[in-house]
């Protein structure tokens, strides 16, 4: 067992498990003091996908690629500090048992550099799963998801691209909750939005919204 734990190509793993051990000692004596891991972690994630520890991902900023593997993996749906307690267990001990099978059969380990990434990818839907079933056990606050038509008369920022008629630029906007929305933003009249100006979003469309400039 000290072997399997110990070898350089399971260091990842052995590093992995011990994170999650730290975590959770971090934890019980944060707690002891009155106080928790969860509301510092938050705020490492960036503004357009930290909902909250009890939030799910509205529809509009899900609408990234990059956004909807967060949402597959249900970042934003349990509190960060359990999402990566799962994810360090089961990338850890996946690697164990994976390594502990072939050196069963072949008496050597996967290279470092193969079983790595391997477990990664193979752990996420165990993570997904993992993480979907805790979101339903774990008690839910009142939830800050909102109705897309609910961001009509804010302001919102072109960030990318130039917005015309027929042909929308991405922007980002801040609801009422202080969360950020990634949409996309076409002038109600005939003019274009510069990236970097700042307009009134107007309507709903199809694909995002209708805006006039501030």
């Amino acid at each position: 067992m000290w072997e399997l734990i110990a070898h350089p190509s399971n260091l990842i793993f052995s590093i992995s498990i011990c994170l999650m051990l730290l975590f959770g000692i971090l934890e019980l004596v944060l707690l002891l003091l009155g106080g928790g891991s969860q509301g510092f972690l938050e705020q490492l994630l960036p503004d357009d996908f930290s909902a909250g520890s009890n939030t799910a991902f509205n529809l509009d900023t899900a609408s990234s690629v990059f956004g909807q593997v967060l949402d597959w993996l249900y970042l934003g749906r349990i509190p960060l500090f359990v999402w990566l307690i799962i994810f360090l267990t089961i990338y850890g001990l996946s690697g164990f048992i994976l390594q502990n099978i072939f050196y069963s059969f072949s008496a050597q380990f996967f290279s470092a550099w193969i079983i790595a990434p391997a477990c990664l990818f193979l752990s996420m839907p165990l993570v997904r799963y993992s993480s979907m079933l805790l979101a339903k056990i774990l008690p839910q606050d009142e939830s800050t998801a909102i109705y897309s038509e609910e961001l009509i008369g804010r302001t919102a920022l072109i960030i990318l691209g130039q917005a015309k008629i027929n042909s929308p630029a991405q922007a980002k906007v801040k609801d009422q909750f202080g969360q950020m929305h990634y949409v996309m933003v076409e002038p109600e009249q005939d003019e274009i939005f510069q990236q970097g100006q700042s307009v009134i979003l107007t309507q709903r469309t199809k694909i995002g919204f209708q805006a006039i400039t501030l």
